[in-house]
């Protein structure tokens, strides 16, 4: 099937981005907003409406594959590119996409998003936002010529032999950490509850004792309001580098209150996601390899999760390498091109480790679903809720997809071991 147009237009995504220097050096919150100047470059304030542009892929026979080009919230940080504008985006895709997709024949997924993502090394290469909607497109294009979902597509080019079955689903609270929380338990979310624990004084304490009281009282909360007594999420809170500037960067410090964690979350399962932001990649893997190291010394638990510093597939590859984590946040809008997701997934299963698909809550529909496809293709270790920070809308967008694919591809498969014997009727 020919591709015979590409069509973007700007969106909106799910939520917003912010400044997480300005917010974790003591931007307050105003309302909904927050006070204070950015810090970050490309940044007009802390907290912006976030920006998408939709990319559709228009076939011969009239179909449309769509992708969505987004940013992460914390555009600007750790390593990550500057600030999206859909203004700039669309006009990368216009003068560049559209040339060299228009008239090309849809075959292969896997052959198309490795010529859209180009070169590590080129440094004109398409941005990461813009790749990232564009192979995403791309992929919906080639599932709809071939009729199978677009998890059935992974699958096959990418011959993971991994059966098609909803991952264990992820969802985040955003600032309203006690609501959103009933809201998971009542709902049953696999992984809770993120926290956004991303301020030492307002939200960690500045000898932790903040957090240690919410990881208590939501150990608590689960047990006590429960439908299901054998409901047992795993516990997983992002703490952008605070314990690390509470403590620091006392190792030892660090790992004696992270097994205080995990006592206060008894009798869960605790992942802990970004403790120290040690400023740089090679720093980074050196700190948490180091902290992964005491911990198990010292039996304790607690699962650590690396999220910043860990942008691109060379960056995953190198964090798998020295083990330098126990969960490998693959953070797909970072990884440009939805086939760096897939390969980065399935390298850190491949691993050992534990491979999370993620993202950001400054997502789309489009993006969500497709990173539900690719999730369960790959066999991740926990996905996303998103976009957004509701809970109740990426739940829903995120699980029913998983849902509707698992039973399509299920149904597929019945259908095709009965078929012989039907033939032969």
């Amino acid at each position: 099937m020919r591709i015979v147009d590409v069509i973007c237009v700007p969106g909106r995504t799910g939520f917003y981005r912010d400044d997480q220097m300005a917010i974790r050096t003591g931007a307050g919150h105003d309302g909904f907003l927050y006070s204070g100047s950015p810090v970050t470059p490309g940044f007009r304030s802390v907290r912006e409406p976030g920006e998408s542009v939709s990319v559709m892929i228009v076939l011969a026979d009239g179909q449309v594959g769509v992708g969505d080009c987004a940013e992460v919230q914390y555009s600007g940080a750790a390593g990550r590119e500057a600030v999206f504008h859909a203004d700039s985006a669309s006009r990368q895709i216009s003068e560049r996409v559209t040339p060299a997709l228009v008239g090309r024949e849809v075959h292969s997924f896997r052959e198309l998003a490795d010529e859209v993502d180009g070169d590590p090394r080129d440094a004109d290469r398409l941005s990461a936002s813009v790749r990232y909607g564009v192979t995403q497109a791309l992929l919906h294009a080639v599932s709809l010529t071939r009729g199978l979902t677009m998890a059935e597509i992974v699958r096959d080019e990418y011959d993971t032999g991994i059966e098609i079955v909803p991952v264990p689903l992820y969802a985040q609270t955003g600032d309203e950490r006690r609501i959103n929380v009933d809201k998971m338990i009542l709902k049953e979310v696999d992984v809770l509850p993120h926290g956004l624990i991303n301020n030492v004084e307002t939200k960690l304490g500045i000898d932790g004792g903040l957090l240690k009281d919410y990881v208590s009282w939501l150990s608590e909360r689960i047990r006590t309001v429960r439908l299901n007594p054998h409901y047992n999420p795993r516990l997983h809170i992002d703490t952008y580098g605070t314990i690390g500037i509470a403590f620091s960067n006392d190792l030892d410090r660090i790992a004696d209150y992270l097994g205080e964690l995990e006592e206060c979350a008894s009798p869960f399962r605790l992942r802990v996601e970004h403790p120290i932001d040690a400023g740089s990649r090679d720093a980074q893997i050196e700190m948490l390899a180091a902290l992964r190291a005491l911990l198990r010394e010292r039996s304790i638990s607690v699962e650590l999760v690396v999220d910043e510093w860990c942008n691109t597939l060379e960056d995953i590859e190198a964090f798998v390498s020295a083990r330098a984590a126990d969960v490998i946040h693959v953070k797909t809008p970072d990884l440009g091109g939805i086939n760096n997701t897939i390969t980065a997934l399935l390298l850190v299963r491949a691993s050992g480790l534990a491979a999370y698909c993620g993202g950001t809550c400054n997502e789309t529909d489009i993006s969500g679903r497709v990173c539900a496809h690719v999730a369960m293709a790959c066999g991740a270790d926990q996905v996303l809720a998103k976009p957004g920070m509701g809970v109740d809308e990426g739940v829903m967008i995120v699980g029913n997809e998983m849902a509707r694919t698992a039973a399509l591809a299920a149904a597929r498969r019945r259908i095709s071991e009965l078929l012989p014997s039907a033939v032969g009727e």
